[in-house]
């Protein structure tokens, strides 16, 4: 195999591969909640993916996914006004809704989401909100007493898709090979900001529109992109939102040590003759056993 042919199989293995399993869950939840707080059944309306699998940026062996639920105003109208928490209310009211279609699952309301686990290991975290005029949505926190907060993953979802189809298809898989390496590097580096980084980087990277053959280059450029963000930046803009992405400690050190892993690596691929299965070590330090071997 050829260098080329090494990262486009690594992507292939990090493609989620359960879609249909998760759709029809996704459907599920949809209609129950439809029939409940909508006039049908339909499994689309109302709902929308949100975080990484809503901006296709989630790989293989991901455990939360994100579900957008829109309610009607008149419930925000109602539970706005409650004695006490409101928003815990609300949560338990849609907890009971979706309990009437998976009765045995350990489903709970937890602050700010109903998490429903499954036992493939994918937990559906349904988030019950309100769409403003901005196309935002208003989502109830019960924490410390209950209140409002506000989310915009619309936006987030189509600057990640319009940046995606103007970089030939890049900036996705770019995402998607950082998640793993967060992974296996335990770097301490929320998923928003993996993809927030990755966003701004690859707008000026000079082969931005070149294919797996550079992806070598792709990753070194990026690991040492991402060494040189200021250690005392506390938040970045998310793409298209603009909304706050804070920090979760120092992920610079770590992208400093793989940058110079991923040196040694094309020092292997460009010497004469080519160390091919050295540099396949090199990359499979960075991203473990699911870069080919």
């Amino acid at each position: 195999m050829a260098l080329a042919d090494w990262f486009q199989t690594f992507c292939a293995n990090l493609q989620v591969q359960d879609g249909a399993t998760i759709s029809t869950r996704y459907k599920n939840i949809t209609r129950r909640l439809n029939t409940d707080f909508w006039t049908t059944t339909s499994e689309t309306s109302h709902s929308l993916y949100a975080g990484s699998y809503g901006r296709n940026t989630a790989i293989a062996g991901f455990s939360d996914l994100d579900m957008i639920f829109q309610l009607p105003y008149a419930e925000y109208t109602r539970y706005n006004d409650y004695q006490g928490n409101g928003q815990s209310a609300l949560l338990q009211a849609v907890k009971k809704s979706i309990e009437k279609t998976y009765s045995v699952t350990n489903i709970r309301a937890d602050g700010q989401v109903i998490a429903v686990p499954f036992s493939d290991g994918i937990s559906f975290e349904v988030v019950p909100a309100f769409i403003n005029k901005d196309d935002s949505f208003t989502f109830p926190d019960a924490n410390n007493g209950g209140c409002w907060r506000t989310t915009n993953p619309k936006p987030e979802i189509e600057a990640i898709r319009v940046r995606n189809n103007a970089t030939n298809g890049n900036l996705i898989l770019l995402c998607r090979m950082m998640r793993q390496w967060k992974r296996e590097w335990a770097v301490p580096i929320g998923g928003l900001l993996v993809d927030t980084l990755a966003y701004q980087f690859i707008e000026t990277w000079a082969y931005r529109e070149k294919s797996y053959l550079y992806y070598d280059y792709m990753c070194r450029d990026f690991f040492k992109w991402m060494a040189d963000q200021s250690a005392e930046q506390i938040y970045w803009r998310a793409p298209g939102s603009g909304q706050y992405v804070y920090g979760k400690g120092l992920f610079q050190y770590k992208a400093k040590r793989c940058y110079n892993i991923a040196l040694e690596a094309i020092e292997h691929e460009t010497a004469t003759p080519k160390r091919e299965w050295s540099a396949k070590q090199k990359w499979r330090e960075i991203f473990g056993i699911t870069y080919p071997g």
